[in-house]
């Protein structure tokens, strides 16, 4: 993986833990302590991505993405959670919107879809083999105990999101924003709906996979029966 990704904050600590992270999992990242440095690196790395404070020194997030010259998805991340800032992020452009404190696992998970629905990023990788299922992103199927299972398509990105991030509990308003996008005008029924319907045809008479963590969301484990 060569995506570059840019964080821009003005807090060195947020900078250093986003970059660790997103270093963990192969990006390439520049990171920006204001608008200007961010402007900077734009035009010379023509990063793939931008991560930016709203509230940067010298140049703020919004002006940043006023400023951009080419299509490029941006995330805000921001202590700026009031409605009206978020609806002022998306007519920007932004493809995502993030609120502090946050966690740098949701985070590199909401970089890698806006990745994925921009089509910037295909992670083909292996095949994902678990005892008694097996998820292949390369051919979008996957199968339990060797037999292809039928799966919608939405049915499969949640599926693979989840195993992708095994024993990591997620909301439902995170799925919602990482599998169905944040323009999504459903509700959080239709997460429970599409567990459930993933539950009847993944789980086995050996294992399951999917569980709900009360007060939380769901998370993908593999436990026997």
């Amino acid at each position: 993986m060569s995506i570059k990704v840019l964080v821009a904050d003005d807090e060195v600590n947020i900078r250093e833990v986003v970059q660790l992270y997103l270093e963990k999992e192969g990006f390439q990242v520049y990171t920006a302590a204001d608008g200007e440095e961010a402007l900077q690196i734009e035009t010379a790395s023509k990063p793939d991505i931008l991560i930016l404070d709203v509230m940067l020194p010298k140049h703020s997030g919004w002006e940043i993405c006023r400023a951009l010259e080419r299509k490029v998805p941006v995330i805000f991340l921001t202590a700026k959670s009031a409605e009206v800032d978020k609806m002022t992020g998306f007519s920007l452009g932004a493809d995502d919107y993030i609120t502090k404190p946050f966690s740098p696992r949701e985070l590199v998970a909401r970089v890698k879809a806006v990745l994925r629905r921009s089509g910037l990023l295909y992670e083909s990788g292996l095949t994902l083999d678990f005892p008694g299922l097996s998820i292949n992103p390369n051919t979008q199927s996957a199968k339990r105990q060797q037999e292809e299972v039928t799966l919608s398509p939405k049915e499969f990105e949640l599926l693979l999101f989840l195993a992708r991030h095994p024993k990591i509990a997620f909301s439902r308003e995170q799925l919602l924003t990482n599998v169905w996008g944040y323009d999504f005008e459903g509700d959080d029924r239709t997460v429970d709906a599409t567990i459930k319907r993933l539950r009847h045809k993944i789980d086995t008479d050996a294992y399951e996979y999917i569980h709900t963590v009360w007060g939380v969301g769901y998370k993908f484990e593999v436990t026997p029966k």
